[in-house]
């Protein structure tokens, strides 16, 4: 089931994200935070935005959040999105169940733009993302260095809603009964 990630989901959420650090090209992270620093990352994106949990049998395995796309005001209805599954949750719809409800709740919230930024080897996660209707923007040639050699990054966007005058700026996430009836419809699909 897809629930809000807490606090004390923090180690089991450095348990998934810890070997995409230490063997992937996914995260340009060097080295695994420590669980102090990935605690801290939580409570600063968690206290603006959602960020989700999906939860079988009281383990979790995966998640999905959204943060700040760019820090200008003008960029207010602008989000950047992560997601990351348990290597034996791939495969099973999970991923895309959490980016859909993370991507409704997104719009509900005010949104105009999802924005993903994906290593140019993996092909998994730009299939994933042109599957759900993100676009590609542009490619950042040669922008990261990992494993001792240059990654481009791909740059992936959706665009929530028709342009024209978005109102007030996003509010900040807080869980409304309507955000639980969402998870619960996306814990069910599928």
């Amino acid at each position: 089931m897809i629930r809000l990630a807490e606090r004390a989901d923090v180690p089991a959420m450095l348990e998934i994200y810890a070997p995409y650090v230490r063997e992937t090209t996914v995260t340009f992270e060097y080295a695994t935070p420590s669980a102090e620093e990935f605690a801290g990352r939580f409570d600063r994106i968690s206290a603006r935005y959602p960020w989700l949990v999906w939860e079988a049998s009281g383990r979790i395995l995966g998640y999905a959040y959204a943060d700040a796309a760019f820090s200008r005001a003008a960029y207010a209805w602008d989000a950047d999105l992560s997601i990351y599954l348990d290597w034996n949750a791939r495969g099973r719809a999970i991923g895309g169940r959490l980016y859909g409800c993370l991507e409704e709740i997104l719009c509900r919230c005010g949104y105009h733009n999802l924005y993903a930024l994906i290593t140019g080897e993996n092909e998994a996660s730009v299939r994933f993302h042109e599957r759900r209707g993100y676009a590609l923007l542009g490619t950042l040639r040669e922008s990261g260095w990992k494993f001792g050699r240059w990654l481009d990054v791909r740059w992936y966007g959706l665009r929530l809603r028709e342009a024209g005058d978005p109102g007030e700026a996003p509010r900040a996430f807080r869980c409304a009964p309507e955000d639980l009836a969402v998870m619960a419809r996306y814990s069910k699909e599928g």
